[in-house]
């Protein structure tokens, strides 16, 4: 049976409308991240993909995953013009989109069948879990748990971390999609409830995951936002009067200390980057850091940018600098940044780099990874030092903890974005990760936003505009214990996306049983199985081939 003209563009108007609706979906996912934080709208984001790719073939699943990717990254992953221009952003959106277009093409497979939703919401970890470790170490910017650090969803941070996180909201929106889509009014009711449920699952999981707010041992802890000169990557130019502006605020401190406006503290953060030029070759720099740690008394955390190991070479590190009345004076321990970010603070493959953007030569030397845990031990208490971006990878915040930092500090530089969203996004990174390993967490950046987290999640301080000086001052607790997530580590993950791999593997093997079958009705968690195809023959292969143009449904 051959498709009339008219046939043809109805499939493309259908077609034409889930386009659409992918690409509104994954606007509204972009609002449900700071700065706009509009969490509820993750779950709605989600929804319109899956209501988007449902009875489609593979292949047009896969396009409509792509501009969903497209209308996620474009716009929250704009700050990254900022830093290297047009190009290399939309290379960087175009990099993630594939993932969401593989995901995309996963989708209607499953959704035909018992459980679809779970399925669904599994994949969507393994979409992550892809996407955060590939290429070149991966870029976890976009994950769903980072929505949500605002909400009652956090609180299945501290069983899973931020994969139980995803899979929840994942969850949540696939039963919405469900409901919205599934015939017959009892069972959208019971798929909305049960949407609303794991919501309220999440809200109630506070009290029997943090029922003390009184630890058992506190300290007072300093951060220091000195600011920069310059947006942009041009602050680097004048990496002297960074340095300066960070002593200058740290003698600030030491003052109000001696006039007794704030209590001497613990310790003392200044943030990634507060000294470009190298403390341990370069006499004078060290010079004025040892006097402002002498004049708190107390020991600095110093974010430094060190030179070597080789000529083309720098480290990011964070030193333990204790004062002149210590038993060990001068730079101590350090941490070195284990995760650089590549095309940021290196440039793989330079020369193929450099033909998309000659900016990549801004990046003249390329920074080397450190190893261990990130546990600095020299500080009055054991500290987990995350750096920059590495606060969005779960491995490493991890590892610190397990290996038994009290306190965890992000060391940051957002100088080079600007006002854009960039800064509240890691923000939120911070905010999940204090729940997840029920951790007060520290972010001390150049230009801000710095902040004090507490345990629950918190901003219990933070510093009052970007591209001002600023001091934090505050008692904060210490904590000793681990939650569920830091014990299991990256297991909950890895069983997520072994359970997607499940679902598509049992969505596959079924296909192939039942032949050419009708395309997915409506996948269902609870109860609904797929329509199979009754025809048989050469007629029934039309009739799907004309139901695949008019509706937009593939057969299988």
């Amino acid at each position: 049976m051959m498709l009339t003209p008219a046939d043809r563009r109805r499939a493309r108007a259908r077609l034409s409308l889930r386009l659409v609706l992918a690409a509104v979906a994954g606007l509204l996912g972009t609002l449900a991240f700071p700065p706009f934080g509009i969490w509820p709208l993750a779950f709605v984001s989600i929804a319109g993909l899956s209501l988007a790719v449902r009875g489609q073939r593979c292949r047009t699943g896969a396009l409509t995953g792509l501009v969903f990717g497209a209308g996620l990254f474009l716009p929250m992953l704009h700050w990254t013009a900022t830093y290297v221009g047009a190009v290399p952003w939309l290379v960087l959106v175009f990099s993630q989109t594939w993932y969401l277009a593989a995901l995309g093409a996963a989708l209607p497979l499953v959704q035909g069948r018992r459980f679809a939703s779970s399925w669904t919401a599994a994949l969507w970890v393994g979409e992550e879990a892809l996407r955060d470790r590939l290429p070149f170490g991966g870029f976890p910017w976009g994950r769903w748990a980072f929505s949500q650090a605002a909400s009652p969803m956090k609180w299945f941070a501290p069983l899973g971390g931020a994969p139980l996180v995803t899979f929840a909201v994942a969850l949540i929106g696939a039963l919405l999609a469900a409901a919205v889509s599934g015939p017959g009014p009892v069972r959208r009711t019971v798929r909305c409830t049960a949407a609303v449920g794991v919501l309220v699952l999440g809200a109630a999981l506070w009290l029997p995951l943090h029922p003390d707010d009184h630890p058992a041992r506190t300290t007072t802890v300093a951060a220091i936002q000195g600011d920069v000169p310059d947006r942009g990557l041009e602050f680097n130019a004048r990496r002297r009067q960074v340095l300066d502006n960070h002593v200058a605020q740290t003698r600030k401190l030491a003052a109000e200390i001696q006039a007794g406006t704030v209590p001497r503290p613990d310790l003392v953060l200044w943030p990634e980057n507060s000294s470009d030029i190298d403390p341990t070759t370069n006499a004078d720099a060290a010079r004025v850091i040892q006097q402002a740690v002498d004049a708190v008394g107390v020991p600095i955390v110093v974010g430094a940018l060190l030179d070597g190991p080789g000529p083309q070479h720098v480290t990011n590190a964070g030193i333990v600098w204790m004062p002149s009345a210590s038993t060990d004076p001068g730079p101590g321990q350090r941490y070195v940044k284990r995760h650089p970010v590549p095309f940021g603070e290196y440039i793989p493959l330079r020369s193929i780099a450099r033909a998309v953007s000659a900016k990549v030569d801004l990046v003249g030397h390329d920074m080397v990874a450190g190893g261990g845990n990130g546990l600095l031990t020299e500080t009055p208490y054991p500290v987990g030092d995350v750096i920059c971006f590495e606060i969005a990878y779960d491995s490493l915040v991890n590892s610190s903890v397990r290996a038994g930092a009290q306190l965890l500090v992000v060391q940051t530089n957002n100088a080079t974005f600007g006002h854009s969203g960039e800064t509240y996004q890691q923000l939120a990174m911070s905010r999940l990760r204090a729940v997840e390993h029920d951790r007060t967490v520290v972010q001390v950046a150049t230009s801000g936003e710095s902040a004090i987290i507490g345990p629950d999640g918190r901003i219990v301080d933070e510093s009052g505009a970007l591209f001002t000086p600023d001091i934090l001052v505050r008692s904060v607790g210490l904590s000793t214990s681990t939650t569920l997530a830091t014990r299991l580590g990256a297991a909950p993950e890895w069983a997520f996306t072994a359970l997607g791999l499940l679902g598509l593997v049992l969505a596959v093997s079924s296909r192939s049983r039942r032949g050419r079958a009708a395309g997915p009705t409506g996948g269902d968690p609870l109860s609904e199985r797929p329509a199979v195809a009754q025809d048989t023959g050469h007629c029934a292969h039309q009739k799907a081939d004309v139901m695949a143009a008019t509706t937009g449904k593939g057969h299988r």
